[in-house]
Order: C-alpha cells, then sequence, then structure tokens
C-alpha cells in the first residue's frame, strides 16, 4: 500500500535550504512510518552504499597510491576503461532482467554475489596478486553495485506514491552519501592505522564485505514480488505468447527463448524512454557530465600524484579532500533539488545545471593545468572549489534524471531505463577517460582537456534543444 500523498502542492518562496530539506525530511519520516517497505528498501540502498565507499577507498589505496605498487596512472586508467566495458554491453539485459524476474530475488542475489566478489579481492590482495586481476575483481564488484542500485531505484515506486518521490530521492542521497563518506573514512582510516600497503588494504577491503551481508539481509525480509515487476496473467511481463508453455502458462526454460524476451523488453524500455522528452533530456545531460566526469577523473588522479608520490604522505590527504570536496556538492545538490525542480521543471533544471558546470569548469579548472611553482596551492584550492561546484551540478542532472525516469517510465520498463542510465554512466565516463588517457600529460598540465570538457557540457545542451523540438 502506498503511503497517502500529505505533502503540499509548493513550498514558501522564502524557505532556507536547510528548512527545505527539514521539510523534505519530514515527508520521509512520514512515508516511511506509514510504509515500512520504504524502510527496507532504503537500508538496502544505504548498507550498499556504505560498503561501497569503504571497498573503493580500499581498492584507492591498494592500486593508486600504494608504494608497494609502482603503477603507471595512465595504464590505471586504461584499464579501468577497459574492464568497465563489459558491464557496459550487458548493462541494458540487466535491466531487462530486473523487469522479468523478481526484483527481491535479484536484490538479494546481488548482494551475495557482491559479498563473495569482495572476499576474493580480499583474499587476492593478501596473495599480493597483480593490478590486472585485481582491477578485473574491483569491476566485477562496481558493475554488481550498480545493478543493485538500478534495482532499488526501479523498486522504490512500488513501496511509495509518486508524489513523495521527489522529497524521498533527495533525502535518501543526502544519507546514502553520508554513509558513503563514512564507508570511505573507515576504510583510508584502517589503512592509516595499519600502514599503507596490500595488507591494510587486504583488511579494508573485507569489512566493506558487511554492507553486503547487510544489504541481503534486508532484502531478504521481502515478500516475493512486492518489489515488481508486474506480473500479467501470472507470467512475466517480458514474456511473449511464443515463450509460454500452453498447458500451464509459465515461460518455458529454453534459453533462446529467454534472450529473445529479453531483448524485446529492452526494446520497449528504450523506447518508452524515447517516448518521454524529459526522460530523454535527463539521458543526455547525464551521459554529457559523465563524460566530462571521466575526463577530470583521470585529470584529478594526475595532478595528486605529481612529483615523487611515493614519498609524499600528503597524496592521500589529498585525495580525500578531492573525494569531500566532491561529496559535500552533492549534499548540496540533494537540498537543492526538491525546490528546484518543482519550480523550473525537469528540463530546465538539467539545462540550468550544464550551463552552471561549463562555468567552474573554465573558471575553477583551468588553473591547475597552467600553474607552477607556489601559484600551484591557490590553483589546487581552485580545483578543489571546482569539484565541489561540478558535484552539485552532477548530481542534481542525477537527481532530476531519477525522478523522470520514477514518474513518467511505467514499472513495466522502469528497471530498463535505469539500467540504460547506468549504460550511459559507464560508457561515457568510460570512453572519455579512456580518450583522455591517450594524450593528456602525466602531470596532468593540459587546458585543453578542461576546454574539451566544457565543449562537451555545451554540446550536450544542444542535443536537449534538438530533442526538446521534436515531437514524443
Amino acid at each position: 500500500m502506498s503511503a497517502p500523498d500529505t505533502r503540499p502542492a509548493c513550498e514558501p518562496a522564502g524557505r532556507t535550504r536547510l528548512s527545505r530539506f527539514r521539510a523534505a525530511a519530514s515527508d520521509a519520516r512520514t512515508g516511511l512510518r506509514e510504509n515500512p517497505g520504504t524502510l527496507r528498501l532504503s537500508i538496502v540502498r544505504l548498507t550498499g552504499q556504505f560498503g561501497d565507499g569503504m571497498f573503493q577507498a580500499a581498492l584507492s589505496g591498494a592500486i593508486l597510491f600504494n608504494p608497494e605498487r609502482e603503477t603507471d596512472p595512465l595504464a590505471i586508467a586504461a584499464g579501468f576503461a577497459a574492464l568497465l566495458l563489459p558491464y557496459s554491453v550487458i548493462g541494458p539485459f540487466a535491466g531487462a532482467l530486473l523487469d522479468r524476474w523478481d526484483r527481491r530475488r535479484v536484490l538479494l542475489v546481488a548482494n551475495v554475489l557482491r559479498g563473495a566478489l569482495i572476499a576474493l579481492t580480499a583474499a587476492g590482495l593478501l596473495a599480493g596478486a597483480p593490478s590486472p586481476p585485481l582491477l578485473v575483481l574491483a569491476l566485477a564488484v562496481i558493475g554488481t553495485s550498480r545493478f543493485i542500485g538500478a534495482g532499488v531505484s526501479a523498486a522504490l515506486p512500488r513501496v511509495l506514491d509518486k508524489h513523495w518521490l521527489v522529497p524521498m530521492n533527495s533525502v535518501l542521497v543526502t544519507i546514502s552519501s553520508a554513509c558513503a563518506f563514512l564507508g570511505a573514512g573507515i576504510g583510508f582510516g584502517i589503512i592509516g592505522v595499519i600502514g599503507a600497503g596490500d595488507t591494510a588494504s587486504a583488511i579494508a577491503v573485507a569489512v566493506s564485505a558487511s554492507g553486503s551481508v547487510l544489504g541481503g539481509l534486508a532484502a531478504a525480509g521481502f515478500r516475493p514480488h512486492v518489489l515488481g515487476p508486474d506480473r500479467v496473467g501470472g507470467a512475466p511481463p517480458d514474456s511473449d505468447h511464443a515463450d509460454l508453455d500452453p498447458a500451464r502458462g509459465a515461460p518455458r526454460s529454453d534459453a533462446r527463448s529467454s534472450v529473445r524476451a529479453i531483448a524485446a523488453g529492452l526494446r520497449r524500455g528504450a523506447g518508452a524512454a524515447w517516448h518521454s522528452r524529459e526522460v530523454t533530456t535527463a539521458l543526455l545531460g547525464i551521459g554529457a557530465h559523465r563524460m566530462a566526469l571521466g575526463m577530470n577523473a583521470l585529470l584529478v588522479v594526475l595532478v595528486l600524484r605529481r612529483g615523487n608520490w611515493n614519498e609524499d604522505a600528503a597524496y592521500l590527504a589529498r585525495f580525500s579532500a578531492a573525494i569531500t570536496a566532491t561529496g559535500a556538492g552533492m549534499l548540496v545538490a540533494a537540498l537543492v533539488a526538491p525546490w528546484v525542480i518543482p519550480r523550473w521543471g525537469k528540463s530546465r533544471t538539467v539545462v540550468a545545471a550544464l550551463g552552471f558546470a561549463i562555468v567552474v569548469q573554465l573558471a575553477l579548472l583551468t588553473p591547475i593545468t597552467l600553474a607552477t611553482g607556489a601559484g600551484e596551492r591557490r590553483a589546487e584550492t581552485c580545483f578543489l572549489a571546482g569539484l565541489f561546484l561540478l558535484g552539485i551540478a552532477g548530481q542534481t542532472i542525477k537527481l532530476t534524471g531519477d525522478a523522470a525516469m520514477q514518474m513518467d517510465i511505467d514499472d513495466l520498463h522502469r528497471g530498463q531505463v535505469f539500467a540504460l542510465q547506468d549504460t550511459i554512466f559507464n560508457m561515457s565516463y568510460v570512453g572519455a577517460l579512456a580518450l583522455t588517457a591517450v594524450w593528456i600529460p602525466i602531470d596532468g598540465r593540459a587546458p585543453a582537456a578542461v576546454l574539451v570538457a566544457a565543449g562537451i557540457y555545451a554540446l550536450g545542451i544542444a542535443a536537449i534543444a534538438l530533442n526538446s523540438r521534436r515531437t514524443p
């Protein structure tokens, strides 16, 4: 049963950001109190974010900033790019499965699988495994986490009325980010206490499996099929009549029939996204931001590793500062989005965020690519400020996309569209990162990279303008 909509139609324009967040939090508390299924689904998300934050921090310490591993940062970027591509290819099929299989079972199995992959990664670190197999395991963990994220997002409208989705998403994103940063802080803390190296990273990685355990237990508490997808006549929604056993109305076990049904469901999901201009606009904005983010992420790594980083004890602190700045921006976006989206509309919000990102990119990220000597410290301060503001812009686009897909896409195809979003996330990020790694200098002094990223944001705005003129 969905919670009744008691949210005011509009909020007073004079509210501060803090009061707006308190109002959203109050709405969220009411929704959680009246529908405990929302709380349980939130636990699946929050525990996953906590484990992911710790896992990614531990892997950063193990591979990017580990004195025991003399790894070229460009080789790291290329390795991550190559290893993410396979998931980007199968992502849409995973989304089709979210709209074909019981989402409760998917969340449960995915958490178990993620926990097992984390255990293998920890064992590999203890054994001193080389970086390539560790990257394979790391990307498998990250891919599984994104699968879980898409499943939670697709299932949320099943336990919460759509009028509550924007404030609930805002609060969940805020708390999720806090959980991720808490996990990352604990991961970095473990490495700091034990000492940089494979053993400390292995212990931090192993502890991160706690998020998978708790998330799996929370998912197991749901009744079968309560998270969707809708079942028509007792059959999975994407089943064609040709794929049913006529005697029992159940899907045939033939693998080829399942693949055909999944492919057909994927086509319908893509069509559902195309028929909504606001969803298409959000996907265009997400793609543009992720491409620019891929370039900026490589720039962050190269800037932080300037000089003899193996002997620089401050490199981990600088890396943590960059993550914190971006995360703080994401938290601010969670306060702003519930107020901005209803007033500006979803499409205008995406365009405004992209335009804001262009200004930030050019004004605050350019100095770090030019500065030398004493000016480098001031440029690094501007760089951190730019990461904070880009965190606001990027997360605002993401929250707008979540709202569009949850409100405008029917339950039969929502999982496919969220998985399509994940694929855009991966393909855009990986493609930009890999192409940038080919030509960017090892010290990150490349103003052209900043200009190209700003141009990508501008192309995103142009694509949205064209999209707004078409007839759905």
